[in-house]
């Protein structure tokens, strides 16, 4: 069924489950802003969602919208590819991790799945994106994350940065100038409870972090 999808489904799609990683409904007000769109074109869509059949979507009115199962692998679907296409890129044609977001974005909607699956055997079949990100597997199931945000640290902890926000190629550039990027090795040695800043250290060299940045990067104690 995914390949009858238009891009434009295809997004709706990818953005719900998004909004709804934690568990609750996403809200039409959410959507919009997350797609770019007008709230009352917002409402259209996902209620032509929810009507076709079989329905992608589940809504209520002001309750919000969530991915019905069917929605729910088209939605993986296109994740897959997203997440794929950025290893590809990365570790073949040798974009950096800043770049390949935008990239991906269009090439999601374009590639077969002879292609998904020809890329992910000449990369071994990773299980993460370059920015950490789990990759769905094949039979389209997500890879169960228990990462902690870095926000969530205190002093005397230690952990490994296991993956980061992928979506703003400034954070992306500023984040691989502290060093921290998927695989580095952390320390908090100091907190500021007034502010929520964390001193961390990277390398044996110390660096303030806010809740700008902290919040936007999952860890792995131990």
């Amino acid at each position: 069924m995914e390949t009858t999808l238009t891009i434009s489904v295809q997004d709706y799609l990818k953005a719900i489950y998004e909004l709804t990683a934690g568990g609750e409904p996403a809200n039409t007000t959410a959507l919009a802003t997350r797609l770019g769109i007008a709230p009352a074109s917002v409402t259209g869509m996902i209620q032509k969602l929810s009507r076709i059949k079989p329905p992608l979507v589940e809504y209520r009115k002001h309750q919000g919208v969530k991915l019905t199962a069917q929605g729910n692998k088209a939605a993986l679907e296109v994740i897959r590819h997203h997440r794929l296409i950025e290893a590809w890129l990365v570790q073949t044609l040798g974009y950096s991790w800043d770049e390949v977001h935008a990239e991906a974005e269009q090439l999601e909607h374009a590639i077969s799945e002879d292609f998904e699956a020809r890329i992910a055997s000449a990369l071994g079949n990773p299980e993460r994106d370059p920015h950490g990100e789990p990759i769905p597997s094949v039979n389209l199931t997500m890879p169960e994350d228990t990462l902690l945000p870095l926000a969530a640290l205190r002093k005397g902890q230690a952990a490994i940065v296991k993956r980061v926000n992928a979506e703003n190629p400034e954070l992306l550039r500023h984040l691989d100038s502290l060093g921290l990027v998927p695989g580095t090795k952390i320390e908090i040695t100091d907190y500021s409870p007034y502010d929520n800043n964390l001193t961390v250290l990277i390398d044996d060299q110390d660096f303030v972090i806010g809740l700008a940045i902290s919040t936007k990067i999952f860890v792995e104690k131990f």
